[in-house]
């Protein structure tokens, strides 16, 4: 007669209980082991930091040749954060993909299952790329200020410091911005559940529909619409000074942080309602 295991259950099962630590520790380790993650991050960090160099470089030889209207439409943050405006494209992309990837390749369904509540796995992808994403922008938008002061900063009208008043809240609301914006794409990502029309819907969002309504509205209506759109908003917090029309730096984003809200609370009530 074989031996009777009579070890009580209730020593292995705390040690395998779901928590949202785990999860988390598993969705970092699917994101970075996709080379996709790599590449994109690169060339959102080498778009943030170069761009501004290039444009301070380019500045700097012009600008005694330049009129003084042309030099009043340059100022020393819109050049440091140039590459913020090309580095989102980058931050989109990924952001997309860390979830449509999943049901592109049926992984999903081995992450569904192994969390069948499926709400910590949409948080767990939620926290760690907003992670990722800050803790690498930080470094970068500080390397872009100041290596384009370091080209710039002999000209006393783009001369500036992170003392001054708003410079570092401008500098790092660049850092803040794309980590919300990556956290939306990721929710638009959930949404949809298919790259292509993830990335064509953040495209529009932010890059289409914004141009068209100041084209196509009577100024008056694209004034009061305006500052309410979502790239608007959210670019509030990386501009050192604000029109008369629009909201306050942490205003603007605060209402982006809201969009990004609903767009996670949409995206969890389809998780959740929805087939996977």
């Amino acid at each position: 007669m074989s031996a009777v295991d009579t070890t009580p259950a209730t020593a292995w099962e705390p040690r395998m209980r779901l928590t949202q630590l785990r999860v988390i520790r598993s969705e970092w380790t699917k994101l970075y082991s996709l080379r996709s993650t790599l590449w994109s991050l690169l060339v959102a960090v080498f778009f943030t930091i170069a761009l501004p160099a290039v444009f301070a470089a380019v500045i700097s030889s012009h600008w005694a040749s330049m009129r003084p209207g042309q030099r009043a439409r340059h100022d020393p943050l819109s050049i440091a954060l140039a590459g913020v405006n090309l580095s989102q494209l980058a931050i989109a992309v990924l952001g997309v993909l860390v979830i449509t990837g999943e049901y592109s390749t049926g992984m999903i369904r081995s992450t569904m299952a192994a969390v069948p509540k499926r709400l910590p796995a949409l948080w767990a992808k939620a926290i760690v790329f907003a992670a990722v994403t800050f803790v690498l922008m930080v470094p970068s938008v500080l390397i872009a200020f100041f290596a384009s002061q370091a080209i710039v900063g002999h000209i006393t009208q783009l001369h500036t410091s992170l003392s001054d008043p708003g410079v570092l809240r401008t500098v790092l609301g660049g850092a803040l911005y794309l980590t919300v914006f990556g956290v939306l794409a990721l929710a638009i990502g959930a949404i949809t559940r298919n790259t292509a029309a993830g990335i064509a819907s953040i495209v529009a969002l932010f890059f289409v529909i914004p141009p068209i309504l100041e084209l196509g509205l009577p100024s008056s209506w694209n004034n009061a619409i305006s500052p309410y759109l979502p790239s608007n908003a959210g670019r509030d917090i990386f501009d050192l000074t604000t029109g008369s029309g629009s909201f306050s730096p942490w205003g603007g984003f605060a209402l982006f942080v809201g969009y990004t809200a609903i767009a996670l609370a949409v995206a969890a009530v389809s998780l959740v309602s929805r087939d996977v």
